[in-house]
């Protein structure tokens, strides 16, 4: 099976893709990070991500869901976002990274979980802050660098992902998917 990561700063435009690819009959595996936001917050917590236990919450339920999807029948998947995002975010919120997330790393690069090559989705000029997404555009931009330079000092190849328009950059994906998939 193939996985394949999709990553890029908060605000690209990385989950429109991911559901117009879904829409496409693409096997899609859901964010962990969103979703930890999300729970958190209806526990009453305003700002999950200062709870010492953050990072290691998203790498769990990152890890059930990678090992969930290993049971689909789907040849190719992909992953909006991966453990090496949230080794990023550690290092974007000043986080030494934790034991559970460095087992995670370890675990992912042993067992070769995700292809080298990464759908680098590019910022589009903005970021539309969320409930979930409380960041501005500048510190948008030092993520997407930590993202860039964590990836590549692992040895990952970005695929850059130009700001175009949704239906073009997920045909750019699409052309990638079916041109690799036919070798």
């Amino acid at each position: 099976m193939k996985r394949y990561i999709l990553t890029g700063t908060p605000g690209s435009g990385k989950t429109s893709i991911l559901h117009e690819l879904k829409r496409q009959g693409y096997s899609i595996v859901e964010e962990a990070a969103t979703d930890v936001i999300t729970r958190e917050h209806l526990l009453g917590q305003s700002d999950p991500w200062m709870q010492s236990d953050f990072i290691d919450k998203i790498i769990h339920l990152q890890k059930q869901r990678q090992i969930a999807a290993s049971s689909y029948p789907d040849a190719c998947q992909l992953y909006d976002r991966s453990p090496i995002c949230t080794f990023a975010l550690s290092r974007h919120l000043g986080y030494p990274p934790s034991v559970c997330l460095l087992e995670e790393m370890q675990r992912i690069e042993h067992e070769r979980i995700y292809q080298r090559e990464v759908f680098f989705i590019e910022n589009l000029g903005f970021c539309q802050p969320t409930e979930a997404r409380k960041i501005t555009f500048e510190d948008s931009l030092l993520f997407e660098k930590i993202h860039r330079d964590t990836y590549t000092s692992l040895g990952y190849e970005l695929i850059e992902i130009a700001p175009k328009p949704l239906a073009e950059r997920v045909q750019c994906i699409s052309e990638w998917m079916r041109q690799t998939l036919d070798k």
